[in-house]
């Protein structure tokens, strides 16, 4: 049965909302009535869910319902319930009634209102494609057709957890450098456009020439007072045509390539998409989906379009029956182990296994490198703040030096 939001007001006069399901909108306000409430307006759900999942109308400028951490949990839940042996309809009827957010309680009673008209639990998250995407809809479909579906969950549930810890290890490393960075430049713009202008006004009047590291000083505060908006300006139009030109496919494609190419930044995409590619790879395979439907799938996840490519090359080998390690190898931008490891898989008949076991140690290897370059960049940032300071406060320091010198 459709859901239906519904607004009204109780004996008391005081307003009610919330959802209910049945055939149409006169069972809902019958229903209304029953409970001594008075509607006031009965709308359906799917509509808009619909809409928002899809990304159409004003639904694409929208929040997801499912943030990925919350997707993370909420796959968690719904994998121990079904695991307990509740049947998915009533597994959802349950978290529908624990959402906190209405958005999220919307969805859920849309994708049970799909589930009770007969739908597979797979074809209803494809009404939402904006909030389960295609690696997601796969998994659940394979664990539908092995009648495995609440183990299935908890491997999903679990990669999403890795995924989201991985990213969250990453961003953790790299926040420190950033905050440091942005109050470096925030100090240096201050003394420019501030202090250095205060000794021009002081030394002005003399007669005596100023040194000429307070000279370039000046300079650069005279330039960063005048022209400074029109360099934001500038900036923030080149950060507008990149963005830009990487909606052109050709243009993304050699950008990604060139990225891959950088010395440390580089090997970092390469082995974050590497674990991202063999996890997702591994848990498709695990759950039973053909090797091409894994591999294309897995292909998509890649936000890499240089990586994306070689993964897509690598899926037309093996549709012409090459085996996947030979297919992965000859494709040099992605790491050797991963070859490696795809190759003991399909020696022994443990693929799944094996990608897993490649993803895990390339997602060790990605937190190890950055938290290594974090620890480095660290005091590196601190020592160039330290040296831009120092040069700003000798530029003032040296005339008044100067000025001792001359009254002796």
């Amino acid at each position: 049965m459709p859901a239906y939001r519904y607004e009204a007001l109780d004996a008391d006069g005081k307003p009610a909302s919330g959802l209910l399901e049945a055939d149409n909108a006169r069972a809902v306000r019958s229903a209304l009535r029953a409970r001594a409430l008075v509607p006031l307006a009965v709308t359906p759900v799917a509509a808009q869910v619909t809409a928002d999942a899809v990304g159409t109308g004003l639904g694409r400028w929208r929040r997801r319902a499912f943030a990925a951490t919350a997707l993370a949990v909420w796959t968690r839940q719904l994998a121990g319930l079904v695991g307990a042996g509740l049947p998915l309809e009533r597994a959802l009827a349950a978290l529908a009634d624990e959402a906190e957010q209405p958005r999220q309680r919307e969805l859920i009673a849309h994708l049970r209102a799909e589930v009770n008209a007969g739908s597979s639990f797979a074809r209803a998250l494809a009404s939402a494609p904006r909030e389960f995407d295609e690696v997601y809809r796969a998994v659940i479909a394979a664990g539908e057709q092995s009648g495995a579906l609440g183990a299935v969950l908890e491997r999903l549930a679990d990669d999403l957890e890795a995924s989201q810890a991985l990213r969250a290890k990453l961003l953790a490393a790299a926040l420190y450098p950033a905050i440091v960075s942005v109050v470096a430049l925030l100090i240096v713009v201050f003394l420019v456009t501030y202090v250095v202008p205060q000794v021009a006004g002081v030394f002005g009047g003399t007669q005596r020439a100023l040194p000429t590291l307070t000279l370039a000083m000046l300079a650069l505060s005279d330039l960063v007072r005048h022209w400074g908006w029109l360099l934001l300006l500038a900036l923030a139009g080149a950060g507008v045509a990149l963005a830009l030109a990487l909606r052109q496919p050709g243009f993304r494609l050699r950008f990604d390539a060139a990225w891959l190419r950088l010395p440390l930044l580089g090997r970092l995409a390469r082995g974050y998409n590497a674990a991202r590619f063999a996890g997702t790879l591994a848990m498709l395979a695990g759950a039973g989906v053909p090797i091409l439907k894994a591999l294309q799938a897995a292909a998509e996840t890649l936000a890499n379009r240089a990586l994306r490519a070689d993964a897509l090359e690598a899926l037309a080998q093996v549709r012409e029956g090459a085996p996947l390690a030979a297919a992965l190898a000859a494709r040099k931008r992605f790491p050797g182990l991963l070859a490696m490891f795809a190759r003991l898989g399909e020696q022994t008949g443990t693929l799944p296994q094996m990608l897993q076991r490649a993803a895990t140690q390339q997602s060790a290897e990605v937190q190890r490198r950055a938290l290594a370059l974090a620890t480095v960049l660290e005091p590196l940032l601190i020592v160039a703040m330290g040296l831009i300071v120092m040069l700003i406060v000798l530029a003032v320091l040296l005339p008044i030096i100067e000025m001792n010198t001359w009254v002796r």
